[in-house]
């Protein structure tokens, strides 16, 4: 391969990188919300949520981007590219998020939040003191596996136009007729990317493990 497909390939990987941080980072905290929302048992909106989870959580991301970005105009939103696709991803990744802050909330043990309010500590001190360092630890394991997901999932936006690493492969091989070497250095990008999350994440609970120690 010659520079200028390095160069390209480099632009893809961060086109990749930058549009699947935003969409974790919005998936993370909206899902803590959403699991928030679904704790407080509202009838109505609890059953409006496990809709959206469902249906989000069904629907192959390729279809999604398909129809944020095409029927975005008919709602009268003009979207472009890499807003519409930042949005499939979002809303696919929080559903997912979503269940597994649910699940860190109902295994927390409720004996320490009701201590910690036995002491004189507010609802909201107690989770944000409490509850919530705990529960970040608890669900990490689960959440950096769908950032995982996410990002091996993230050249469905292509199909939006998007120049994300596999297109700019599935370019370069076009050009060159030689698709091993844009392929190889794409996986070796894409593994390092992922890569680095599981790295933080160790990182992140070894020094949980110190903390508590």
């Amino acid at each position: 391969m010659n520079a200028s497909a390095w160069h390209m390939l480099l632009e893809g990987a961060w086109t990749t990188l930058w549009i699947s941080a935003v969409s974790i980072a919005i998936g993370v905290i909206a899902g803590l919300v959403i699991a928030l929302i679904r704790l407080a048992r509202i009838p109505i909106v609890d059953q409006l949520l496990v809709l959206y989870i469902s249906v989000a959580r069904a629907t192959p991301l390729v279809t999604l981007a398909l129809f944020i970005f095409l029927s975005a105009p008919d709602l009268g939103l003009d979207l472009n590219r890499s807003v519409a696709g930042i949005l499939a991803l979002s809303l696919n990744t929080t559903a997912f998020n979503a269940e597994i802050w649910r699940s860190a909330f109902r295994n927390f043990s409720r004996e320490q939040s009701e201590a910690a309010m036995a002491t004189g500590m507010t609802p909201w001190i107690t989770f944000r003191r409490i509850m919530l360092p705990q529960m970040v630890i608890t669900s990490l394991p689960g959440l950096v596996n769908e950032m995982s997901f996410l990002i091996k999932g993230s050249p469905a936006i292509a199909v939006i136009g998007i120049v994300d690493l596999t297109r700019v492969t599935n370019r370069i091989s076009a050009v060159t007729y030689e698709p091993l070497p844009p392929i190889l250095v794409a996986g070796a990008l894409y593994m390092a990317i992922i890569g680095c999350l599981v790295w933080l994440q160790r990182l992140a609970e070894r020094r949980a493990n110190r903390l508590a120690t």
